[in-house]
């Protein structure tokens, strides 16, 4: 009767930990999603970080905005093609000083991943 209680207990014990390894592993504490999610919005947000720094030096040499395709050409991204990490990267240009640069989910596996933007003010949103 003792050896069966001490099984049990430990049944108990290891569910437990296994239940409390999942939850803290699954999500984070803040809700932001599991880590290949955070790691790869974390990446995308710095793509376009990087793109809009590109677009605000061509806007300074060239004194207008550039399309994404214009920015690889002279060299100014880091990257080449419009899609990285399951995203596409589009870019909406309003004259010589406006634009914004929108990186959706185009992965299926990542559907419900957030929409990331940022414009000419360096402000990144997500949608």
């Amino acid at each position: 009767m003792r050896t069966s209680g001490s099984i049990l207990g430990l049944v108990i014990v290891v569910v437990i930990i296994l239940l409390v390894y999942r939850a803290q592993f699954s999500r984070n504490p803040d809700g932001a999603g599991p880590p290949k999610q955070q790691i790869d919005v974390v990446g995308i947000k710095t793509d376009l970080l990087s793109v809009a720094q590109s677009e605000r030096l061509y806007v300074a040499r060239h004194a207008s905005s550039a399309t994404r395709v214009e920015l690889e050409k002279d060299g100014f991204t880091s990257f080449s093609g419009s899609t990285r990490r399951g995203y596409t990267f589009t870019a909406e240009i309003d004259g010589a000083r406006r634009f914004k640069i929108t990186a959706a989910p185009s992965d299926p596996s990542k559907s419900g991943w957030p929409t990331l933007s940022i414009d000419e003010t360096m402000q990144l949103s997500q949608q």
